[in-house]
């Protein structure tokens, strides 16, 4: 059985492409649209990884990752946060950040080798 990854991302093409390339990597995968929830499905699924996108409908991918980071049942998960916003690396230095940043577009292996580092970190 495999770590399990919450995808959270309202591209539709962006979450198939992402669960084809996770299920193929021999992750298992779960996807939501929009973060309203995210919090719930943790609770519920138990994912070793979140991987979110910063930009979302409703509340922003910044917003969803403070609240994962500063409460204290969910804090230790990792978040791999994904945009193609080149400034979102500031958001790293921040409180509530997320453990690394995928910047779009992204190759495979860049995709692969974060997710496998916060699993191992």
């Amino acid at each position: 059985m495999g770590k399990r990854i919450l995808i959270v991302d309202d591209n539709a093409l962006m979450v198939d492409v992402l669960t084809y390339i996770l299920i193929n990597n021999g992750y298992e995968v779960t996807a939501l649209s929009n973060g309203s929830e995210v919090l719930t499905q943790i609770k519920t699924i138990h994912p070793d990884l979140v991987l979110l996108d910063a930009v979302l409908p409703g509340i922003t991918g910044k917003e969803i990752c403070q609240l994962i980071k500063l409460n204290k049942t969910t804090s230790m998960l990792p978040v791999i946060m994904c945009s193609g916003d080149e400034t979102l690396a500031d958001f790293l230095k921040q409180r509530g950040a997320p453990d690394d940043i995928l910047q779009k577009p992204f190759d495979i292996d860049s995709l692969i080798h974060k997710i496998e580092h916060q699993l191992v970190a």
